[in-house]
C-alpha cells in the first residue's frame, strides 16, 4: 500500500513550466518590436562608457564604496549569502556530543556520555530543492544589488553634468548682467543729458535687478547639486570639485552599441529568477506531503568517574525511521496551492517589470528624438539673433534705432543662449537614462 503511494505521488504537476515560456515569449517579443531584433547580445557595454572622463569616474568609484545606502545593500547581500550555509547544512549528517554528571547525598557521582549523528535521506530531492531555492533568490538579491550600484552610478554622472550646467547657466547671466550695467551706465548718462527717457531708466534698472537675483538662484542651485553629489558619494566633507567649462561628449547610438537585449537589464532578471526560485518552492511544497526517512546512530557510556565515561565500553544504536504525513487538516495541501500562487504572482511581477522597462527605454529613445530637433531648432534661432544683434548695433552706432531696441535684441540673444544650454544637458542627461534603461550597468570585479 505504502509503495502504491509512493508511485502516484512521485511526480509534481507541471503547470510551472508555462510560467518560463511566456516569459521568455514576453522579453522576446519586445526586443523584436524595440529594436527590431530578438538575438541575444554578443558583447555588453558598460554605463561608464558613456562619459569617458577620469575624474567621473573616481567620482563614481568613490560612491559605489562610500555611499551608505548602497553599503546597507552590500550588508545585507552578504548575509543572504551566508544564510546559505543553513540550507547546505540541511542536507548533510548532524552530529552532537553531550556530557553530563550528576551526584547525590547517597550514591557516588555518575557521569554519561553520548555521541549522536543524524541524517535525513533525501529520497526525494526535497532538501536539494530548498537549496536550489534559497540560491535563486540570493542571486536575484545580487541582481538588485547590480541594479542599485548603476542607478547610484547614472545619479553621480547626472549630478556631474548637472554642475556643468549650474555653472554655465553662472557663466551667461554673468555675461548678460555685465551687459545690462553697461547699458544701465549709459542710459544713465544719456538720461543726465536729457537724452533718455525716465521709462528707459527704470526699464534698465529693472532687467539689472532682475538679472543680479537670477544670478543669486543660479549659485545656490549650483551649491544644492554640489551638496546633493556630496550626499550621493557619502561625504558632506568631501572637497572642492573641479567643474568643467564645456559638457562632455557623452556617447549612445543605438545603431553603434551591440545587439540590445532588455534581459541585460537586472531588475528584469532578478523578476525571472523570483519565477525560477517560486518554482523551487512549488516543489518543496508537494514534497512536503511525501513520506520522509531518517537515519540516526547513537553512542552512549556511562561510569562512576569520568575516565569510564568516556566510551570504555560504549552502547551503540542504529535506527532507520520512515515517515510519511497522514492527517494534517489539509495544512500540507494549502502550502502546496500556495506556493503556486506565489509563483503565479512572480510571474505577473515579472510582466509589471517588463512594461516598466519598456516604457523606461521608448520613452528615453523619444526625448532623444525630440531633444535632438529642438536643439537644431534652437540652434537656428541663436544664429538669426546672432545676427539680429549684429545688425542693431550698427544700426545703433548709425543713429538708425534706439538703445531699447539693441537692448531687446541682446536680451534675445542671451535668452536663446540659455535655452540651447539647457536642452544640451537634457539630453546628455537623458542619454544616462537610455544607457540606465539599456540595461548598462558596473562592471564587476
Amino acid at each position: 500500500m505504502i509503495s502504491a503511494t509512493l508511485v502516484g505521488c512521485s511526480t509534481p504537476a507541471s503547470e510551472p513550466q508555462a510560467y518560463y515560456q511566456n516569459a521568455e515569449a514576453l522579453i522576446n517579443l519586445e526586443n523584436q518590436r524595440v529594436f527590431h531584433s530578438a538575438e541575444s547580445p554578443q558583447q555588453n557595454a558598460q554605463l561608464l562608457d558613456l562619459i569617458p572622463d577620469t575624474n567621473l569616474e573616481a567620482l563614481i568609484q568613490t560612491a559605489l564604496s562610500g555611499n551608505p545606502s548602497l553599503q546597507k545593500t552590500a550588508l545585507s547581500l552578504a548575509a543572504s549569502r551566508l544564510s546559505l550555509t543553513n540550507e547546505q547544512a540541511d542536507r548533510l549528517p548532524q552530529a552532537n556530543l553531550g556530557l553530563s554528571a550528576s551526584d547525590s547525598e547517597n550514591n557516588s557521582g555518575q557521569f554519561s556520555a553520548n555521541a549522536t549523528i543524524r541524517w535525513e535521506i533525501d529520497l526525494w530531492a526535497r532538501l536539494a530543492d530548498v537549496q536550489s531555492a534559497a540560491e535563486k533568490n540570493v542571486v536575484s538579491e545580487y541582481e538588485l544589488f547590480r541594479a542599485s550600484q548603476a542607478s547610484l552610478a547614472a545619479n553621480v554622472m547626472k549630478n556631474w553634468l548637472q554642475l556643468i550646467a549650474d555653472q554655465r547657466a553662472i557663466n551667461i547671466e554673468q555675461q548678460r548682467l555685465a551687459l545690462l550695467e553697461t547699458n544701465e551706465t549709459l542710459i544713465i548718462q544719456r538720461f543726465r543729458n536729457g537724452l533718455g527717457s525716465l521709462e528707459s531708466l527704470d526699464e534698465a534698472k529693472t532687467s539689472t535687478s532682475q538679472s543680479r537675483a537670477d544670478l543669486a538662484q543660479y549659485k545656490e542651485d549650483l551649491t544644492h547639486t554640489l551638496r546633493a553629489l556630496r550626499l550621493l558619494l557619502g561625504d558632506n566633507q568631501a572637497t572642492q570639485m573641479a567643474i568643467p567649462d564645456q559638457y562632455p561628449e557623452v556617447w549612445l547610438d543605438l545603431n553603434k552599441l551591440p545587439i540590445q537585449d532588455l534581459a541585460l537589464r537586472p531588475d528584469l532578471r532578478a523578476a525571472y529568477l523570483d519565477i525560477e526560485a517560486a518554482d523551487y518552492e512549488v516543489k518543496v511544497a508537494y514534497k512536503d506531503m511525501l513520506p520522509s526517512f531518517d537515519l540516526s546512530a547513537s553512542l552512549s557510556d556511562a561510569g562512576g568517574n569520568l575516565r569510564d565515561a568516556l566510551f570504555v565500553s560504549p552502547v551503540w544504536s542504529l535506527l532507520g525511521q520512515l515517515s510519511a504525513p497522514l492527517f494534517q487538516g489539509g495544512r500540507l495541501k494549502a502550502n502546496h496551492e500556495i506556493a503556486k500562487l506565489k509563483m503565479a504572482q512572480a510571474y505577473q511581477d515579472y510582466r509589471e517589470t517588463l512594461l516598466f522597462a519598456v516604457n523606461e527605454v521608448e520613452n528615453a529613445i523619444g526625448q532623444e528624438t525630440v531633444l535632438g530637433l529642438r536643439r537644431q531648432h534652437i540652434a537656428n534661432a541663436l544664429s538669426s539673433a546672432e545676427s539680429n544683434r549684429q545688425q542693431y548695433e550698427r544700426k545703433y552706432r548709425s543713429g538708425i534705432v534706439e538703445l531699447s531696441d539693441l537692448i531687446s535684441a541682446q536680451q534675445v540673444v542671451f535668452n536663446l543662449q540659455a535655452q540651447l544650454d539647457t536642452l544640451q544637458f537634457q539630453q546628455l542627461s537623458n542619454r544616462i537614462d537610455l544607457g540606465l534603461a539599456l540595461g548598462l550597468g558596473i562592471a564587476q570585479p
